[in-house]
Order: structure tokens, then C-alpha cells, then sequence
């Protein structure tokens, strides 16, 4: 191209199209290279090229000096990240950006408008060119409008406040990840047992693992009192209806005793009725964690399924960014040219006329906000919902019902208590009633309120009671977190951002620290927290996590250098990687026992079906290698009553170990024993889910291929669930099939 061309820098193929496309009224040439694109177009009297980076083009590594692993390890450089192993992928789109750069004598960053999109652009400009400055865009959504806007008013110089807090926390977690990894890791093979395995943790990570560690405990310690309720029901307008003691628990069996008693064969007599008529305010608008808990209390999506899917619908350019602190809608997002365009879509028609006859439209905010975005929000782009995905439709539902609720009447709402005399005891029954939807009835979907409609009382009226008893019942230990509450856990900690706090917990679950959709930690977690503790606690400071981050802030303010906030993070690792090296041997040894415990828990699947005595455990073969499910209880030495794989004893015919020999099995005189055994899926991770399936009883799994989606099954083959498996004319997929029935369990 000739003199004089403009190259914008964007993070994804996505968002590349799109400014392509808005910027040159859809005539931009796509140029096709290493099985890749850019897109070349002509703009007044400019000349530009639109590449991507797909995401990170450089990553921080360690450079090599021949003197194998060790910690601390602070000498690093910035690398193509295609040089990694699993990153090799972006090594087309590296070297395409390469050959754009070198044509372009201007340059715009069009990345995402966060700290890692700051670092994104800043990397490929100041690596990939002589510059260490452009211009810069900064958009919301991904409308045409918007594209548009953000090109012609782009700021003359990138936010070096941005970028230097964004390269200054890709140190830290760097520094913080690379040389806690090598210590767990070689605290491991340097323990007396000699064992290998990497093991992590990082910067959140561990304080993240710990509060789940104390929720843990919390619920260990606990210890249930019994208590007592009085349960009452009274005749009101020809219903039962549940009637309240004035104590909801009772602490002495005595004292439940002689309420029964005094009220006994009693009428209830109404002495009071009080009405209250209050008014329930709208939803605030989403930001990133309260998406994320909404989608997961819906739906069960976990929060980086949910940020995936809610990255495409942006990207799409149906949503704005997702990845926002904000609870704030401004005007300038023209609330009435959004919800002009979703009245085109007929489940949403009459909200949103409703809402276009206002005077005013005044959106319900949040106290939080984001100098970069606002929160997440529909654009006036809409979809047509038939190319939606089912997940996408889903969120997207999601996000326009909150925002329309946000700007809807608040919901009027009656609570109507009637105080009750049984016997001098005294009761309540609490009726409720929407007097006016309001919001309600925009958010429907995803809420419900509670009617009890109760008729017209008065003082002295007098009710029969027709159920009259005490239950003994026990306190409730405090729940675990889900990954919905998890998330504002971590918020309200400060512990990560808007943008990694879901990829931190999914890295928990990816190490096997945690598990379920009620968290619990794992084994594995519990040693790996138990010897940071008891050796290294400053690890899992949420105080030190914290002072990073108000530092890392401080940085985008332009309060601190990065390089004052980088060294005092080497000074604080330093000193507690000392600590570490010196109980290395203890943490290793402890470490190291609970990863063998880890993988064997692993292993087991639960109690054998058939033989009640034995434990179903996934084996591997040793002359197929493949997989597959077997009782503990298969093939026992008559001599020691160990399995095969256990026994020592000698061959009566070789003389080796009969347990591993190669002669014929029914010679080796073997008890009979329980031979159940069941084939398991090749080239998947097979997690055991610790429940039975409800039609054969046989252990449930999930079964995790790459590249496709996890499904659940039972491990018996001849199970009714998989009976439509490998029917081409199936109406449903069988294997989501059988995992919806087999999981009902």
C-alpha cells in the first residue's frame, strides 16, 4: 500500500470485521494469508489496514541461563507467545500482524478499553514498529454507530496509565505464578519420598483457596443444636393455612411442650391485623459479577462459560462490553434508540412500549461504576434470535429483561399479618399480595414473588385450628459458596478483577482443589492450603494481595512507577520464598501424600452393585491400555486374599510374582471372586460425580473430551437411559438424553 496507511491494532477476528466493515460502509478488502486475514480499505483520503492480535501476540517467560529450575526467578522477557507450548495456534496471526505493522506509517489501538487490552495493543506497537505511542479508540459496543465515533474522536495518545498498571500486574501475577509453582513443585521432588508433580498457585489463587479453606473448617466445626418448632395450621376462607409461633425456635422440648399443651383443642382468635403497603425497587443494571451470579443462579453457567458467551454476543455487537465494575446506564447510550429497537422483537413488544410512553425514562442505578464502561446493556443492534445458540438466547434474555426492568415502575406490593391467640399463645399468619407488577412483570422469568391472599379479619374473629404440633429439628451448618456467591465473595474482597476472578476459579477446579457446584475443597487443596499455612503464610495474604492491587491502581492513577510497585513485589516474594525453602522438606512430604490421595480418590467410583463388598475403581489394562471399570474384589490370592494387582506370592509354576506373571490364570489358583466391569469412553477425562444413576444404580461420570462439551452418563453399557445411543433418527442427542435422565438421581 502506498505512503501514508493507517493501521488499526484490534484484539480479535471479531472485532477486526466489524471496524472493518463500519468504517468502510461494508467495502473492505479481506486479504487471506497463512490461513488468516486482514482487511485493507480506504477512508476520505486514508489509506487503512485493520489486522488482529488475537488476544496475546507476546507473553512474559523466564530467560533460559542453563542453570535448570530454582526460585525465586525474576530475570524474564516478553516472547511471541506462539513459542509456548499450546500457543502455537496464534503464530499465523503473529507473524500477519508482523508484515501489517511494517506498512503502516500511523497507528490507532483498537483493543478492548481495559488494562489487558492496553497491554495487548501497547505490546504489538512497541515490538512490532519503532513507536511507543498511537492513537486511541474507545468503544463500548461493537455498533456501527459507535466504531464510527470512536475512529473520528480518537484520542491522539494512548492511556499510559492504562497500559503501565495492566504490564505491572502481568509482572506481578508472572513473578507470583512462575516461582510458586517451582517451589510447590520442587518441594515435591526434593521430599524424602523423591515424588513429581506440578503443583500451583498464584498472587489470588491462594487467598481465593483459603477462604474457601475457612468456609471449609467453618462448617466442620460446626455443631448442631437441637430446637424445636411449633407447626400450626388454621382454617382461613376453606384453606390451611401455615401459621407462625411467636419464637420461630424453641431451645427446650418442655417448653414446646407447654405451648402445646395450653393450646390444645383452642380456637385461634384473631387480636390484631396489621396492613402494609411498600414499594419494591427495580434490579440494578448487570456489571460482570452480577452477570456472572445471575447466569449461574439461573442457568448453572459457570462464570467463564458465561463470560465466553456473553464475549460472543459482544462481539456480535447485540451486547456492550461485558467486562465492567459498572451498576451505571449514562444517557449518551440513548436509552429510547435501544428499546425503540427491541419493541421489533414481539416477547419484548409490550415492555417496551410500556416504558417509551414514559415522560422520563430514569434508569434504577448501582453505587458501582467503571471509568472505562458502563454496565452491561442490549444494543440497538438486535439479533435474530434463530441464529442465536440456546445459551446465547439465553443470556441475552437475561441481559435485556434487567435492562428494561431498571427503567420500569418500582412494584407496589401488600404484606397483611394477623396476630393470632391460641390458648395465651401467640401466633401470626403473614398474607402478601402484588398490588401493582411494576418491574415484576418485565423480569418475570427470573423471579418469583410470593401470593398469599388472605380475606378480611377483624379483632375477635375466631379461626379453627386444625393441625397443631412440634418438630424436632437441628441448626443448620453455614453453606459453602456456589460459584455465583464465590465470585461477590471475591469482589467484596478485592481479591482479582472483573476479568480474571472467573478464570482464577475455574484454575481451582482445573487443579483439582476444589470441586462441585456447591464448592468444596479437595484434599488436594486442604494440604495445599494446610502447609502454606503451617510454613509459608504470607502466601495466602489477602492483606498483601490487597496492597498489590491498591498499588497496581495507584500505577493506572499515575501515583507510583511500575517499577517501584515490580521491585517491592521481588523484596515481599523474596522473603517469603525464604520462609518457604526452609520447610521445603515438610511441605513437600505433605504435599506429596496428599497428591497420591488426590489420584486414588480419583480412581473410585463407589461401592460394587453386585458383590456389596468390593469398590469400583477405573483401572487400566495392562495389555490393551485402555480404561475401564472394575470391582477391587476381582481375582483374589487364595494364599494372602489380596487382588492380583496386590499380591506378592510366588508362581506355584514360574516362580515369579503371581500377581504379574504371564502364566495361564486358571492354574495360579485364584479364589472366585466378583468379576464386574464396565468399559469406559477412550481419550476423555473421566470425573467420577459420587451418585448412582436412578435406573441401574451404577456409578454416574462425566465425560470431558477437548474441543467438545462435557456429558453425563452411567457406566453399564446396557442401562435403559442409553437405549436410543446410536440411533441416527433419535429426536434428542442420546447422549444428552441419557444424561438427563440418569442425572435426575
Amino acid at each position: 500500500m502506498p505512503a501514508g496507511t493507517t493501521v488499526i491494532i484490534t484484539e480479535k477476528p471479531d472485532a477486526m470485521t466489524k471496524i472493518a466493515q463500519a468504517l468502510s460502509e461494508g467495502k473492505a478488502r479481506k486479504v487471506e494469508k497463512r490461513d488468516a486475514f486482514w482487511y485493507e480499505l480506504k477512508r476520505g483520503d486514508r489509506n487503512i489496514i485493520v489486522g488482529c492480535a488475537v488476544g496475546h501476540l507476546f507473553g512474559l517467560d523466564t530467560i533460559k541461563d542453563g542453570t535448570g529450575w530454582k526460585y525465586p526467578i525474576f530475570n524474564v522477557q516478553w516472547v511471541p507467545s506462539h513459542s509456548k507450548k499450546g500457543h502455537e495456534f496464534s503464530k499465523k496471526y503473529f507473524e500477519n500482524m508482523e508484515e501489517v505493522m511494517k506498512k503502516g506509517s500511523s497507528f490507532i489501538v483498537a483493543t478492548d478499553y481495559d488494562t489487558e487490552g492496553a497491554v495487548i495493543g501497547y505490546n504489538v506497537l512497541s515490538m512490532m514498529s519503532s513507536k511507543r505511542d498511537a492513537a486511541r479508540m474507545k468503544f463500548s459496543t461493537m455498533t456501527k454507530d459507535e466504531i464510527v465515533d470512536a475512529y473520528e474522536n480518537a484520542s491522539k495518545h494512548l492511556d499510559m496509565g492504562q497500559t503501565e498498571a495492566g504490564l505491572t500486574r502481568h509482572y506481578l501475577d508472572f513473578f507470583w505464578g512462575i516461582n510458586l509453582t517451582r517451589a510447590l513443585t520442587l518441594a515435591i521432588k526434593n521430599s524424602a519420598e523423591k515424588g513429581f508433580a506440578i503443583l500451583s498457585t498464584g498472587r489470588v489463587q491462594g487467598p481465593t483457596l483459603s477462604m474457601l479453606y475457612e468456609k471449609e473448617l467453618e462448617i466442620r466445626k460446626f455443631k448442631p443444636k437441637p430446637f424445636w418448632e411449633l407447626q400450626m395450621l388454621v382454617r382461613i376462607g376453606g384453606k390451611d393455612i401455615p401459621a407462625s409461633y411467636e419464637e420461630d425456635k424453641l431451645w427446650k422440648e418442655s417448653e414446646a411442650d407447654s405451648v402445646l399443651k395450653g393450646s390444645k383443642g383452642k380456637d385461634a382468635v384473631v387480636k390484631d391485623v396489621k396492613k402494609r403497603e411498600y414499594k419494591q425497587s427495580p434490579p440494578v443494571p448487570f456489571n460482570t459479577t452480577d452477570l456472572q451470579s445471575e447466569c449461574y443462579a439461573q442457568f448453572k453457567y459457570s462464570p467463564t462459560q458465561t463470560l465466553s458467551i456473553a464475549e460472543s454476543l459482544y462481539q456480535k455487537g447485540y451486547i456492550s462490553y461485558p467486562r465492567s465494575s459498572s451498576q451505571k446506564l449514562p444517557a449518551n447510550i440513548n436509552y429510547v434508540k435501544i428499546i425503540s429497537a427491541l419493541a421489533k422483537i414481539k416477547v419484548y413488544q409490550s415492555f417496551a412500549k410500556d416504558l417509551l410512553v414514559k415522560d422520563k425514562l430514569v434508569p434504577n442505578e448501582g453505587k458501582k461504576d467503571d471509568p472505562a464502561h458502563p454496565a452491561v446493556y442490549p444494543t440497538f443492534e438486535t439479533p435474530d434470535v434463530k441464529f442465536l445458540t440456546s445459551q446465547q438466547r439465553k443470556v441475552y434474555d437475561l441481559i435485556v429483561r434487567r435492562f428494561l426492568s431498571v427503567f420500569a415502575d418500582a412494584a407496589t406490593r401488600e404484606s397483611n399479618t394477623v396476630s393470632l391467640d391460641v390458648g395465651g399463645n401467640m401466633f401470626s399468619v403473614v398474607g402478601k399480595r402484588t398490588i401493582e407488577p411494576g418491574w415484576t412483570e418485565f423480569y418475570s422469568p427470573y423471579m418469583s414473588t410470593e401470593e398469599l391472599l388472605l380475606p378480611e379479619m377483624a379483632a375477635g374473629d375466631r379461626l379453627k385450628v386444625t393441625k397443631l404440633e412440634s418438630a424436632k429439628k437441628e441448626t443448620q451448618p453455614p453453606g459453602r459458596f456456589s460459584q455465583g456467591s464465590i465470585l461477590k465473595e471475591m469482589e467484596s474482597r478485592n481479591l482479582g478483577t472483573k476479568a480474571t476472578r472467573a478464570e482464577i476459579l475455574k484454575t481451582l477446579y482445573d487443579r483439582n482443589y476444589i470441586l462441585g457446584q456447591s464448592i468444596k475443597v479437595t484434599k488436594l487443596g486442604e494440604s495445599v492450603i494446610g502447609a502454606l499455612k503451617d510454613y509459608a503464610p504470607r502466601i495466602l495474604s489477602e492483606e498483601l494481595t490487597k496492597k498489590f492491587e491498591d498499588e497496581t491502581d495507584a500505577v493506572m492513577e499515575g501515583k507510583m512507577s511500575r517499577e517501584k510497585v515490580v521491585e517491592d513485589a521481588k523484596e515481599a516474594l523474596t522473603d517469603v520464598l525464604e520462609d518457604f525453602r526452609k520447610h521445603e522438606k515438610e511441605i513437600g512430604k505433605k504435599l506429596l501424600g496428599a497428591l497420591v490421595e488426590s489420584r486414588e480418590d480419583a480412581r473410585r467410583l463407589g461401592s460394587c452393585i453386585v458383590c456389596k463388598t468390593g469398590e469400583l475403581k477405573i483401572l487400566r489394562s495392562r495389555f490393551s491400555g485402555k480404561f475401564f471399570v472394575g470391582c477391587s474384589s476381582y481375582f483374589r490370592c487364595e494364599k494372602c486374599k489380596f487382588t492380583r494387582t496386590a499380591c506378592k506370592c510366588k508362581c506355584g509354576m514360574c516362580g515369579g510374582v503371581k500377581g504379574k506373571c504371564k502364566c495361564a490364570w486358571k492354574e495360579k489358583v485364584w479364589l472366585p471372586s466378583c468379576q464386574t466391569g464396565y468399559p469406559l469412553p477412550g481419550m476423555a477425562k473421566i470425573v467420577p460425580l459420587g451418585k448412582a444413576c436412578e435406573k441401574c444404580r451404577t456409578p454416574m461420570i462425566q465425560v470431558v473430551r477437548r474441543g467438545k462439551r462435557p456429558f453425563r452418563m452411567c457406566v453399564d453399557p446396557k442401562c435403559e437411559t442409553k437405549a436410543d445411543w446410536g440411533k441416527k433418527n433419535a429426536k434428542a442427542k442420546p447422549r444428552a438424553k441419557a444424561a438427563k435422565k440418569a442425572s435426575s438421581a
